[in-house]
Formats: C-alpha cells, sequence, structure tokens
C-alpha cells in the first residue's frame, strides 16, 4: 500500500507543484487532487513537465475529487457535466485512474426518490470516468449526527452501499473506503475481510477522539495513531484481502490548523509510521 495525503489537516501546502515536494520531503509517496488543479497545473507546465516532476519527487496522484453537484437539482448536474469530461481528460493525461464522491446518510429528499435520481446520476458520472480509464469511487459516510442531519436517512454502511453500487451497475464503481466510516458504523476487521481489493477504489485514514462512537463527529478527527480505531486491524484487513491502492490521509477539524505545515507533515509521518508498524506492514 503507498502511503498517500490529502490537503485535509494539513494547513496551507500551497501550490500543487509545492504539495507534491512536501509530500515526498515526508515520506508520502500519492496526494489527492481535484480535476481542475490538475488540469491548470498541466497548463502551466505542460503534460510532460507535470509527468516528469511528479516522476522525479517519486510521487503519484492517488485520486481526484468529483466536481459535479450530484445531490441537488437536475440543472446544477447537468451544467457540471462539461466540467467533470475535463476533469477526466486532465486526469488521464497524467494516468490518475481513481475519482471520488462521498455519499451523506440523509437527505432532505424523500429517500426513495432521492435513490432513483442518484442512481442515474451516478451512472452517468462512472460512463463519463469510464471512458477514460478511470474507477469511481463511493464514500459512505457513518457518524450517527449526520443521520438525522436531514430529513430522511439514506444510506451509511458497507452493505448498503454495495448494493446500490450493483444498482448502477458500471464496472468501474467501488468503495471509497474510510476508516473514520468503518469505525463510526461499527464494523470491523471480518468485515473488512468479506471485501475483495477489487471492490474498493480508494482508501482514507484518520483517527477518533475517545468518546462514545456515537458522538464521533465527522468534521472532528485527529491523526492516525492518536486516537482509538484500531488502525492496525484497519490496515491489516486491507493487506490481507491483497488491497495495494493508496491510503491517503484525511483530517476535517472544526477550523483550520493554525501549526506550520511542516509540523503537521512530520505529525502525519509519524502516525503512518506507527500504525502501520503496529500492523507489521513496515
Amino acid at each position: 500500500m503507498k502511503k498517500g495525503l490529502t490537503r485535509a489537516g494539513l494547513g496551507q501546502v500551497g501550490s500543487l507543484a509545492n504539495f507534491v515536494s512536501l509530500a515526498a520531503s515526508y515520506g508520502f509517496e500519492a496526494i489527492d487532487t481535484s480535476g481542475k488543479e490538475l488540469e491548470d497545473w498541466i497548463v502551466e507546465a505542460g503534460r510532460e513537465g507535470v509527468q516528469s516532476f511528479l516522476a522525479e519527487q517519486k510521487v503519484q496522484i492517488g485520486s481526484i475529487g468529483l466536481s459535479v453537484e450530484w445531490r441537488q437539482s437536475e440543472e446544477r448536474f447537468r451544467e457540471g457535466l462539461p466540467r467533470l469530461a475535463k476533469d477526466a481528460e486532465a486526469a488521464a493525461q497524467l494516468g490518475v485512474t481513481r475519482c471520488c464522491t462521498y455519499v451523506l446518510p440523509s437527505t432532505d429528499y424523500p429517500a426513495a426518490h432521492f435513490m432513483a435520481l442518484a442512481t442515474r446520476r451516478l451512472r452517468t458520472v462512472a460512463e463519463v470516468l469510464g471512458a477514460y480509464g478511470i474507477r469511481f469511487g463511493l464514500e459512505f459516510v457513518g457518524p450517527h449526527h449526520l443521520r438525522t442531519r436531514w430529513a430522511n436517512p439514506f444510506l451509511w454502511d458497507i452493505p448498503s452501499t454495495l448494493d446500490w453500487i450493483d444498482a448502477i451497475g458500471r464496472s468501474n464503481v467501488g468503495l471509497l473506503f474510510d476508516a473514520y466510516h468503518w469505525y463510526t458504523t461499527e464494523a470491523g476487521y471480518e468485515d473488512i475481510l468479506k471485501l475483495r481489493a477489487d471492490q474498493i477504489v480508494h482508501v482514507h485514514i484518520n483517527d477518533a477522539k475517545e468518546v462514545p462512537v456515537a458522538e464521533a463527529l465527522d468534521n472532528d478527527r485527529v491523526y492516525p495513531g492518536e486516537g482509538v480505531i484500531d488502525l492496525a486491524a484497519f490496515l491489516k484487513g486491507l493487506h490481507a484481502i491483497g488491497y495495494q491502492g493508496v491510503v491517503s490521509q484525511e483530517i476535517l477539524t472544526p477550523q483550520p490548523p493554525t501549526a506550520p505545515v511542516e509540523e503537521l507533515l512530520a505529525r502525519s509521518q509519524q502516525g503512518f509510521a506507527k500504525v502501520f508498524r503496529a500492523a507489521g506492514l513496515e
């Protein structure tokens, strides 16, 4: 598995090129970004220039986020499709093969109606991405407070998300598997072993404060190895099923961190080393 970073929890990492350099300096092998950032970087430095820089730094782009708004009106969704195609084109130019989005566990729409709309829309997204050789990851969101944040419950666990992926019915769709949501849905090691590696598109890692699981807030996470999630079991499970992709840190916090970025990166590096070592993977 490759150690990766998102911008979440790192403060001001600067430009995408600077983010890549910082990641490499602290032993990370991948970063997540947006398709628009990739497009802008290619315009600035040229495709070959970007490829050369990434190769020199030994860093890959782990995943891009889904830019199209699929949760609201049909008009908003359709307006975002041209941007999606541009994102996919930029990603494909750099050999990026992953795009991900999150699925909130409740909605103000009637749940059955929302399911019908979202299934059709995400099938369209998968088809656009598939044309560029990109897999599409859906992240179920587990924290209890979000299950009642909107009027109607939707889905928030592994089995329901896998059922939905089957309904979407495109072979390039799978899970964005986040340690925090694995923990807040009270899934365990055995639940990971039920998965196949090819069902997992991308992975996020983070940790939880020592509060009752039902009180763990989505935007109040801590760095790997600093909380109560059994991340050794999480990583062992992924290793056991043969997952070899990127594991990207994502630390959502109530306020952006104010510590120097180098301090936060060193903390991240130490956290990864701790949990990978505990899993017997380092």
